[in-house]
């Protein structure tokens, strides 16, 4: 079996995306350097299933919109979007039932990368 346990969002200023990515998830990251990345990590839930995931900025680290599509699974997409929206992002993909009680959204965060969204309905 493979699991998927770690995942860095490229990010080009560590400051911006910070403070974009606490006021859009109402989450505080915890900001490190590794091997001389400029790195920031969402809390992670002991117990909890789902990838640890890591904001990073370095010559190695491109934002695009083209490639992987990182899912946050969230209790509200519209609160996230409306969030998003307050800090400058733009809306890449409108909210859309995609399976029975499962909702999906995408956004652009501060740095240029395409961001997804996941609800289901509870």
């Amino acid at each position: 079996m493979v699991e998927v346990r770690y995942l860095e969002i490229p990010v080009r200023d560590i400051d911006r995306a910070v403070a974009f990515y606490e006021a859009v998830f109402t989450v505080t990251l915890e900001r490190v350097t590794i091997d001389g990345y400029a790195m920031a990590h969402f809390p992670t839930h002991e117990g909890q299933q789902g990838a640890d995931v890591t904001l990073a900025q370095g010559d190695v680290y491109v934002p695009t919109k083209s490639g992987v599509i990182v899912y946050f699974s969230v209790a509200s997409i519209d609160a996230v979007i409306a969030r998003a929206k307050q800090h400058g992002s733009s809306v890449l993909y409108d909210k859309k039932e995609v399976a029975p009680g499962l909702w999906v959204a995408e956004f652009e965060d501060s740095e240029g990368n395409r961001i997804a969204l996941s609800q289901r309905d509870r």
